[in-house]
């Protein structure tokens, strides 16, 4: 990290990467460890030596689901999985490395790249006559161009206020989708969405509840978060998530 931070001199650093299978993770605990763990503290370490401020993604899963009101910052961590506690361990790693840092906690990130929740629905959907979702675990979906737009607005200011020796509030914040909602009615809404695009073959999408969906790594219940402290400091307010849903579901038919 030391020599790319030489070779690219770069004025901030954002650590985008992460192990984030939530199930594989409980059997590959010292894989995930070593991404969500190790990694962000070479990172804040280096950081901290070449004196650049550093930004650190994070997650709801650092958190047990047992509360009945959106999370803030201050909250108690309490991981469930493997995945959440090298996460949380991560988070603790950059704390203390680096002064100069901040921590976005993020939930049930989805986008037009990569493997989420939404590309998987529409994948089933086009095959499947009923699916079966999840209908008791709550939580703020969260388009991952509207979260890079949230870390680039944050960066800017960082370098802006350096210039100017203004303060800046380092520490841990929550960015997420506006709106609470259940994976069960995450699905009803893509499909809404995705029919407007496609006949979709989906006709029925069950709702169950946890315990009758077993997984491998438990799950929060509860895993809202609250974002009035991240407008307060930064002033970025989130969308509402059925608003970037639909953005982004056009731009993946957009694409094909």
């Amino acid at each position: 990290m030391e020599k790319a931070l030489s070779a690219y001199q770069p004025v901030l650093i954002v650590n985008a990467a992460a192990y984030t299978n939530v199930d594989k993770a409980e059997s590959e605990a010292d894989l995930s460890f070593a991404v969500n763990r190790d990694g962000p503290d070479n990172l804040a370490r280096a950081c901290a030596n070449a004196k650049l401020p550093f930004i650190h993604i994070s997650t709801d899963y650092v958190f047990d689901g047992q509360k009945k009101s959106p999370y803030i910052e201050t909250d108690q961590v309490s991981p469930l999985g493997v995945y959440g506690k090298s996460k949380e361990q991560g988070e603790k790693r950059v704390r203390l490395q680096t002064k100069e840092h901040i921590i976005l906690r993020t939930s049930w990130l989805y986008g037009v790249h990569g493997n989420n929740f939404v590309k998987t629905m529409l994948r089933l959907g086009r095959g499947k006559k009923t699916l079966k979702v999840v209908s008791d675990q709550y939580g703020s979906p969260t388009s991952a161009a509207d979260l890079a737009e949230a870390v680039l607005t944050i960066a800017n200011l960082i370098i802006s206020s350096s210039k100017i020796n203004s303060g800046i509030i380092w520490g841990t914040y929550h960015y997420c989708g506006q709106g609470i909602t259940t994976w069960h009615e995450f699905a009803k809404r893509i499909f809404e969405i995705a029919g407007r695009h496609d006949a979709m073959k989906v006709e029925k999408i069950e709702s169950i509840k946890t315990i009758d969906y077993p997984t491998l790594a438990k799950r929060p219940l509860f895993s809202g978060l609250d974002c009035s402290l991240i407008e307060k400091s930064f002033g970025i307010k989130a969308k509402p998530w059925q608003e970037s849903l639909k953005v982004t579901i056009d731009r993946i038919f957009a694409q094909n």
